[in-house]
């Protein structure tokens, strides 16, 4: 099979990994050999689903002997196979590199054989690249599950990421669509990497440098969203253990796509992409933005909300806290106002201290005005025109009320800046599920109506008093029309991502109540 074949076929089968993340390593440029690394990141160029391709993103073989229900490269699959040789891929990425096509290499690949075997053939093609050639750009590898610690440490001293993908949120789920694989197999790897990376920072005895070579970038995983039916609470209470626990860099959530004809999957229909879009805004406010999973949602709400981004749903429903004086807030109150990022808190904090703010200096340090406007006030004054009112603000807020502005909806991947107007309810219309949506609008839409505000701030503290319980009720007046959008949102939460085959379904028929409550009270990983 010629060259240009194989990379044709396991570029392909590359693309549902996830990878589009900056590298977070540093390795500068060295005379006579190729290339350098940036902790600031590599990811400039960006395909039309969204997905980062800067890297030569590829698979060292497609061919794999696990069958897993959910993959487009299960052995079962009727598809074309291929596999590089460890110099083949070398070759190939230091050909992409030299013709400026790409900063580095994100590498995995189909179980060919054992994964010993498979992670051997990794092992050998990157050492061609870092010895042969001289590379020094990033390099992003896929462990194998079940791959021994010797040649974890040998990849690991090669690599700048690891990840080593958890697949799916419960142990029940994996079992039910990867048979082959298992929790002994994916979590010892994943704590021997953690461990790893701690003791060689720890190490006294080596250099700086030396001590950032195993890993130096940390280690992620993956899972797939919308093939099993645990809740955006499993899910996120699952996301926070890891990043405690195992001390992960990244989790990644990759909205499932139907690739494969497995009968344990009929009926399962594409997640919706705006489902994942939340969970990384949500995994955004866990990692930076200094909020707990019990702040963003709660077992009576195990879902997040498909019309309300996660910190402007907190706001509304902690309405207590705002309007926010920004010229006497804290960092970490700053840090909770919608529309006002980390860089953002910082510029403000900063530029305080010259004199006191107005709204133009706030517009100035490119804070989002259209947002934070609703929750803050300059010098004891709110922005001209502006209420504050949970209805209000939930007006100005919601998908919907801005799919109304615009007169039309967004079509396919969710814009990368500010224009996320797709809703889940509009989605499940589009593509034939709306079986899946969750229930959130009818278990929302009973919202007293409110006097209207005054507008000074002096006349806030008695509406404030009132707020938490009127800002808790969710969904303002100005969605009451989302249900006749799906006519069937008064099914339960839990049962709305259930799936229609039973084999999975009764698999997991216990899983999605007993992972919550797992993960609720954030117990060691190991019990997933």
């Amino acid at each position: 099979m010629e060259l240009i074949d194989k990379l044709t076929i396991l570029a392909d089968s590359a693309k549902y990994d996830v990878a589009c993340t900056s590298c977070g390593a540093e390795r500068s440029s060295v005379p006579g050999q190729l290339g350098n690394t940036v902790a600031a990141g590599i990811c400039h160029a960006f395909a039309d689903d969204g997905r980062c391709i800067s890297l030569l993103k590829v698979l060292l073989s497609n061919v794999c002997t696990y069958e897993c229900a959910y993959c487009i490269n299960r052995k079962g699959n009727d598809i074309p196979r291929a596999t590089f040789s460890p110099q083949e891929l070398a070759e190939l990425t230091i050909g992409f590199y030299r013709r400026n096509y790409i900063e580095g290499l994100f590498l995995s690949s189909g179980v060919l054989g054992t994964p010993d075997y498979t992670t051997e053939r990794m092992i050998q093609a990157i050492e061609l690249l870092r010895v042969e050639y001289g590379f020094r750009g990033y390099i992003h590898a896929k462990a194998i599950p079940g791959t021994s610690a010797e040649l974890l440490v040998q990849l690991g001293v090669l690599v700048d990421r690891m990840s080593l993908n958890i697949e799916f949120p419960s142990e029940a789920s994996l079992k039910a669509l990867a048979p082959d694989k298992g929790r002994e197999a994916i979590l010892p790897p994943m704590r021997f990497v953690r461990d790893g990376i701690k003791a060689n920072y720890q190490d006294q005895r080596l250099s700086r440098r030396q001590r950032t070579r195993f890993v130096p970038a940390g280690q992620s995983t993956q899972m797939v969203i919308g093939a099993s039916p645990e809740s955006d609470l499993h899910i996120l209470n699952l996301t926070a253990s890891l990043y405690q626990k195992l001390e992960l860099r990244r989790v990644f959530f990759s909205a499932y796509i139907p690739v494969s004809d497995n009968p344990l999957l009929t009926g399962v229909r594409q997640a919706p992409l705006l489902r994942e879009h939340r969970l990384y805004q949500a995994d955004w406010l866990l990692r930076f933005y200094r909020f707990e999973v019990g702040e963003i949602i709660d077992a009576e709400h195990p879902w997040l909300d498909p019309l309300l981004d996660p910190k402007a749903m907190w706001a509304i429903n902690h309405i207590e806290h705002f309007p926010v004086e920004v010229n006497r807030a804290d960092y970490d109150l700053l840090l909770r106002i919608p529309g006002v990022g980390v860089t953002g808190a910082r510029r403000i904090m900063q530029a305080r201290r010259e004199h006191a703010l107005d709204f133009d200096d706030l517009r100035r340090l490119n804070i989002t005005m259209k947002r934070a406007s609703y929750f803050i006030t300059c010098q004891g004054h709110m922005q001209k025109g502006v209420l504050f009112d949970p209805i209000s603000i939930q007006e100005a807020l919601t998908i919907s009320a801005k799919q109304r502005r615009l007169g039309k909806l967004a079509e396919g991947q969710l814009p990368l800046f500010d224009a996320a107007e797709l809703s889940w309810a509009d989605s499940a219309i589009r593509h034939g599920f709306a079986e899946t949506v969750p229930s959130l609008v009818a278990s929302r839409i009973a919202t007293p109506s409110l006097q209207e505000p005054s507008l000074t701030v002096s006349g806030l503290a008695s509406r404030n008093q009132a707020a938490p319980n009127q800002a808790s009720l969710g969904l303002a007046s100005s969605n009451q029309v989302a249900p006749s959008l799906v006519p069937n949102l008064a099914s339960s939460n839990l049962a709305a991502y259930n799936l229609q085959a039973p084999s999975l379904a009764a698999s997991n028929q216990a899983a999605p109540n007993q992972a919550i409550s797992t993960y609720q009270t954030r117990t060691e990983v190991s019990t997933w």
